[in-house]
């Protein structure tokens, strides 16, 4: 008898809410993706003004590649960790965002520093679509990877670590109850 009370998916089939948006309302998708990109590129500028590197003829284009790599990454990070943390805990929510939001902001901020990097470099490059161009396209793109994740990673130090934390949290408390 308790089976037919419970239903077939089991006793938390009730508390489940079977299509809750995973998608954040626009002005969080959109505010928080401008606020992300602007505390990242704030976060750079520090960075390189301890470091004794902000006079730099660059400046304003590492602040855009960080800007914009913040920017693009918050959209694309708030859907997947809501979406793989659907009625978890709130520790696992906060694991998510951390991770995802951190690994997001730095994946997307590589690609568009190896973007701009490979602009850079066509000049020299074969014509497009030959085997010596493809060769030269994606040792360029991993170099220019390598070379952030050595020399670009140390930028979202030490803002990034204390930012993501506190974005993290107030995002895992912030998703709706339905959820949870």
């Amino acid at each position: 008898m308790e089976l037919a009370a419970t239903g077939r998916d089991g006793p938390d089939a009730a508390r489940r809410q079977p299509s809750a948006p995973i998608f954040p309302s626009l002005p969080v998708c959109l505010g928080g993706a401008l606020g992300w990109g602007a505390l990242m590129a704030a976060g750079a500028l520090l960075s390189l003004t301890l470091q004794g590197r902000a006079e730099n003829f660059q400046l304003m284009r590492i602040l855009v590649i960080y800007f914009a790599g913040g920017l693009a990454a918050w959209p694309l990070a708030l859907p997947l960790a809501r979406f793989l943390t659907r009625h978890r805990p709130f520790e696992t929510r906060f694991a998510a965002h951390f991770a995802l939001l951190s690994l997001g902001t730095i994946a997307v901020t590589a690609f568009l520093f190896a973007l701009d990097y490979r602009l850079f470099y066509a000049q020299w490059h074969h014509a497009p679509g030959t085997r010596i161009w493809i060769y030269h396209f994606v040792f360029t793109i991993a170099g220019a990877v390598y070379q952030f994740l050595v020399m670009g990673l140390s930028l979202y130090l030490p803002v990034g670590l204390p930012v993501v934390a506190g974005a993290s949290l107030w995002l895992s408390r912030s998703i709706p109850r339905s959820i949870r």
